[in-house]
C-alpha cells in the first residue's frame, strides 16, 4: 500500500505531462481572447461554505465531500467543485465594489468521494469560468460559446449542447408541487435518496441515477412547463443569442444539474465516446449564490469542465497533442578537462535558452552516444582532452550523421544559431 497511489487517484507522469501543459494553455488563452481573468483558491475551505452553496440535498454534500477536523476543531472539506469556493473569494475580496462584470477562469484539483470508473476519480481536476454580476442572459451565451469553441479547438467532433432551464425559487414552488403529486403514487418504489429528496429537493429525483427511479420520473412534469415569465423570456433570450452566433443546441428538459445553486439556464456539452459519463462540461446561471453566501445580490453564471474526461474525449477522436521540443544539445566529453570544459559549455547553453544536457553517470564514450539517442538530441557536441589542447570540438547532426569541427570560441554562438 506504501507505493501505491490512493483509491481514485492517478500520477502524471513526464511522459503524459505534456499533454496536460498543452491543454491548460489553450485554455488560458482562450479565456484571454474573452477578457477573463485566472483566480486561485484554496485546496480546502469550511465545510459550511460548501453545503450552503453546494447544497445539503446534493450527492456530493451526502455522500462525497473529504471533509475534517483540523487541531483548532474548524471543519474543513476539501473542495469538491470550483464555483463555490470562486464566490467566497469574491465576497471577500469585495470584488464586486469594482467595475462589473467580473470575468475569471480556474484550473483546480476537486476531492469526491465516489466509486472510481472510466472518467471519474476522486481527485479530479477541473477548468472552470464564472461572470459575476449581471443578469443578462449574452453573460449565459459567452460562457456557453467559451465552452463550444474550447471544445472544437482541442478537435472535438462528436459533442452535442444541450440546454434547459431550471427556473427560480418563484416557478420552482409550482413544479415542485406538481412533481411530487405526481411521484406521491410511486413513493415507496424511490430509492432511499430520493425519498429524502422528494421533501426537500424534489427535482434531483430527475437526475437520479437509479433505474427504478428514471423509469418513475419519465413522464414527470417538466420544469420548463412551469417557467413564470421572467424565466420563460430568459431562457428564450439564450435561444436567440445561442442562434445569432450560429451555436448548435438541443434542448433537454431533464437537465437539472448536480449541484443546487443553479437557476434559470443550465447546459451540458454532451459526447458519446467516453461511455455512460459522457458530460464533459456543464454549468448554468446561478443568481441567488452570492447572496446565499453572505454577499450582496449579485447574479452570476459559469461552468466546469473536467480535464480527465476532456483528454479521454481527445483520444477518441483522434486528436494528436504535439510532443515536447526534444533535447537540442548532449555534450558528450573524453577525461577529466573535458568534463569540465563540458561543464562550462553547458551552463552557457542553458543561459541562452538552450535545451542542453551532459551524462550524470559517466558513462563511456559510447554509452553517452546511445543516452544521447535516446533523448532524440539533434546535436551532439564531442569534447575530448585533445580537442581541447587544439581549441575545437566536433559537432554532430544526430539525424543526417554530419559532423563538423567548430572552435571551441565559436560554440555557443554556433549552436545558437
Amino acid at each position: 500500500m506504501l507505493t501505491n497511489a490512493p483509491k481514485g487517484t492517478k500520477d502524471i507522469m513526464p511522459d503524459q505531462v505534456y499533454r496536460w501543459h498543452y491543454v491548460e494553455k489553450k485554455f488560458a488563452e482562450i479565456c484571454a481572447r474573452y477578457g477573463f481573468k485566472e483566480i486561485r483558491t484554496p485546496v480546502f475551505e469550511h465545510t459550511e461554505l460548501l453545503t450552503r452553496g453546494v447544497g445539503d440535498t446534493t450527492d456530493i454534500v451526502q455522500k462525497e465531500m473529504y471533509t475534517f477536523n483540523d487541531f483548532g476543531g474548524r471543519s474543513l472539506t476539501l473542495k469538491p467543485e470550483g464555483t463555490s469556493p470562486a464566490v467566497r473569494a469574491f465576497i471577500e475580496r469585495k470584488a464586486y465594489a469594482e467595475v462589473q462584470p467580473t470575468k475569471i477562469y480556474y484550473v483546480t484539483p476537486c476531492f469526491r468521494y465516489e466509486k472510481p470508473q472510466s472518467g471519474r476519480l476522486r481527485e479530479f481536476h477541473q477548468f472552470g469560468v464564472e461572470i459575476f454580476g449581471t443578469p443578462n442572459m449574452l453573460a449565459d451565451t459567452d460562457v456557453i460559446c467559451i465552452g463550444n469553441d474550447f471544445l472544437a479547438e482541442m478537435g472535438i467532433k462528436d459533442v452535442k449542447l444541450e440546454i434547459n432551464s431550471v427556473g427560480c425559487p418563484k416557478c420552482r414552488a409550482k413544479h415542485r408541487e406538481a412533481l411530487r403529486e405526481f411521484l406521491k403514487p410511486h413513493y415507496d418504489e424511490l430509492c432511499d435518496t430520493c425519498k429524502d429528496r422528494y421533501e426537500r429537493n424534489p427535482m434531483r429525483i430527475i437526475d437520479c441515477k437509479s433505474e427504478i427511479c428514471q423509469d418513475i420520473v419519465k413522464d414527470a412534469p417538466m420544469m420548463v412547463d412551469f417557467l413564470c415569465d421572467d424565466c420563460k423570456k430568459a431562457f428564450e433570450d439564450v435561444q436567440k443569442n445561442l442562434d445569432s452566433m450560429g451555436i448548435e443546441y438541443t434542448i433537454n428538459p431533464r437537465i437539472v444539474r448536480g449541484l443546487d445553486y443553479y437557476t434559470k439556464t443550465a447546459f451540458e456539452f454532451v459526447s458519446t465516446s467516453i461511455g455512460s459519463q459522457g458530460t464533459v462540461c456543464g454549468g448554468g446561471r446561478y443568481d441567488d449564490l452570492v447572496e446565499e453566501l453572505g454577499g450582496p445580490p449579485i447574479p452570476g453564471v459559469g461552468f466546469g469542465l473536467g480535464i480527465e474526461r476532456l483528454l479521454m474525449l481527445m483520444d477518441a477522436n483522434g486528436v494528436e497533442i504535439p510532443k515536447p521540443e526534444p533535447v537540442e544539445v548532449f555534450i558528450v566529453t573524453m577525461g577529466e578537462a573535458a568534463k569540465a570544459e563540458g561543464l562550462n559549455i553547458l551552463r552557457k547553453l542553458h543561459q541562452k535558452g538552450l535545451k542542453a544536457e551532459m551524462d550524470d553517470l559517466e558513462r563511456n564514450v559510447k554509452g553517452q552516444f546511445k543516452y544521447a539517442a535516446r533523448l532524440d538530441s539533434k546535436y551532439t557536441v564531442v569534447i575530448g582532452d585533445d580537442e581541447i589542447a587544439k581549441g575545437i570540438v566536433q559537432v554532430k547532426d544526430m539525424a543526417s550523421h554530419e559532423q563538423k569541427e567548430v572552435k571551441l570560441s565559436d560554440l555557443v554562438n554556433e549552436l545558437t544559431k
